[in-house]
């Protein structure tokens, strides 16, 4: 809940902290910021969403998909990955909650604060876990976080920004990025036509944070899942592939394929350390 993360939320207009009265959260400089009644606050400033932000379609998608457990591999090894002593995570990018949630579950006693610039995705994180609170807001732009506030910072499929990743955690703190690898969905990515993931994805990644940030730790993991139509359709419809698909001749595609596919998951993970 909000009530458990207040302490760490910083007002994006000044950057002071914020207290929450009732149902509103607000600075010592008067501005104030509703909370929603599905328990979220968006401290996104200015009336423009950026285009990037998931739409119903998708998070309903994701939702199903991540819900029915397909990629449950994955989400113990992000949880894996935060250190036992953590007790204060965010994810930046985070969706529905779901990445976040396995990591308080994993760390008890532990309060998380997932942020997400969809205010689809952020209503069903309001609901991922009782212990983590859920802000809409951009990565691009500086985090309503404070200084040094973050154990282990989650970016699971998500936009990076080095500096302000670096600005939130603290001096022993961690980040976990998670990227899917070329091999991600084959054989589903050419038989759908699917975007492919790029070869030089990692490179990017690792320059973009190089400036803050010094990488500790890398692992692959790589599991096989056996999909139906419905899921197929999820996992299509939750991913980048669906700002760029006709959803009708995606179904026909899909109603093409076996009753029952065979498909790849694979991602990289990294640990990555502030640099001093």
């Amino acid at each position: 809940m909000l009530a458990d993360v207040v302490e760490l939320l910083a007002c994006p207009v000044c950057a002071g902290g914020l207290t929450l009265h009732e149902r509103v959260l607000g600075c010592d400089l008067g501005h104030g910021f509703d909370v929603a009644r599905q328990g979220y606050v968006s401290l996104l400033t200015g009336s423009r969403v950026p285009g990037t932000a998931d739409t119903a379609a998708m998070v309903a998608a994701r939702d199903a998909f991540l819900g029915a457990g397909h990629y449950a591999p994955l989400a113990r090894a992000v949880a894996d990955a935060c250190p036992a002593g953590a007790g204060v995570l965010a994810d930046a990018g985070a969706g529905t909650g779901h990445y976040l949630a396995g990591a308080l579950d994993a760390l008890p006693g532990a309060v998380g604060v997932a942020l997400d610039v969809s205010k689809h995705a952020i209503r069903r994180a309001a609901r991922a876990h009782p212990r983590s609170g859920a802000v809409v807001a951009d990565v691009w732009r500086p985090l309503p976080l404070r200084d040094g506030t973050i154990d282990v910072l989650l970016n699971v499929f998500a936009p990076r920004n080095g500096a302000e990743f670096a600005r939130v955690l603290k001096g022993a703190g961690e980040l976990v990025v998670v990227t899917p690898t070329s091999r991600h969905l084959v054989p589903l990515v050419e038989r759908l036509g699917l975007l492919s993931v790029d070869e030089s994805k990692e490179r990017r990644m690792a320059e973009s944070l190089s400036e803050h940030f010094i990488e500790t730790g890398r692992s692959s993991h790589a599991f096989e899942l056996v999909l139906e139509h419905d899921a197929i359709e999820a996992v299509v419809g939750m991913g980048p592939s669906a700002w760029h698909m006709n959803p009708g001749v995606m179904r026909r595609k899909i109603a093409d394929l076996p009753e029952k596919s065979t498909v790849e998951a694979s991602f990289r993970m990294s640990i990555f350390k502030r640099r001093r």
